[in-house]
């Protein structure tokens, strides 16, 4: 065997041996916020991003947030019947447009890890469906998991559990359901978790008014807000072994 000969191959075997790494080094951790009004609210660059990219590395993340407030989760999953198994005009379509947001985010990068951070339940509380809730919560995390050819089992999803807004049911008759399906659900599935917002709605809000026991949450509530799903995040990689 030449000389030039066995520099090729010296370099080949080298480059081939390289090759897991830089994949593994260019792999992207992905973080998908979604939901309705309080997730609107949230900014991420208040506290969640910044905190996302202290663990892991500004060039390491994507942070996709796309949320609407007032919306029922059928908007996202497309499954969902009602309960006489009728399915609604509008279904799915702003997940629709949340993947697309998503996969232009990541096009061209493999992916490292998913975290669906969710915080949704308001509109489906006022509706009267909490019935229906657990399956829409297992189901889109499915669908989530399915479209992007990811492992179910390793998609983390961190819920906002409802707050204390209306525990007495008199405004959204399935308020409190859907605060224990939404804890149900993460306590009995590995790979869900949840996050308490109970505090999260008193103070001043980001129009200077005092309020308490609000739909919505404060100012100061909604950095807290992002530091507790960040949290929450590199907590259940760590657990996963994702980290």
């Amino acid at each position: 065997m030449n000389n030039v000969l066995k520099a090729y191959l010296f370099f080949l075997i080298l480059a081939i041996g390289y090759v897991p790494l830089l994949s593994q080094e260019s792999a992207k951790r992905l973080f998908i916020l979604s939901g309705q009004s309080n997730m609107q609210g949230h900014r991420p660059q208040e506290a969640f991003t910044p905190r996302i990219e202290e663990e892991f590395g500004k060039n390491e993340v994507a942070i996709v947030q796309y949320a609407l407030g007032g919306k029922p989760i059928h908007r996202w999953w497309k499954e969902w019947k009602d309960l006489d198994g009728n399915k609604p005009e509008e279904l799915g379509d702003l997940y629709d447009n949340l993947l697309s947001q998503v996969k232009k985010a990541i096009e061209g990068s493999e992916l490292q890890s998913v975290c669906f951070v969710w915080m949704q339940g308001e509109r489906d509380a006022k509706m009267g469906w909490g019935k229906l809730y657990k399956n829409a919560l297992i189901g889109l995390h499915a669908q989530l998991a399915k479209d992007l050819n990811w492992d179910e089992d390793q998609l983390i999803m961190v819920i906002g559990r409802l707050s204390d807004f209306d525990m007495q049911n008199k405004k959204y008759p399935h308020w409190t359901m859907i605060r224990e399906v939404q804890m149900e659900v993460a306590e009995n599935n590995s790979q869900f978790f949840w996050i308490d917002t109970d505090d999260l709605n008193d103070g001043i809000n980001r129009k200077g008014k005092k309020i308490k026991n609000d739909l919505h949450y404060s100012a100061n509530g909604y950095r807290i807000l992002g530091t507790r799903f960040a949290q929450a995040c590199i907590e259940a990689l760590s657990a996963s072994k994702n980290l």
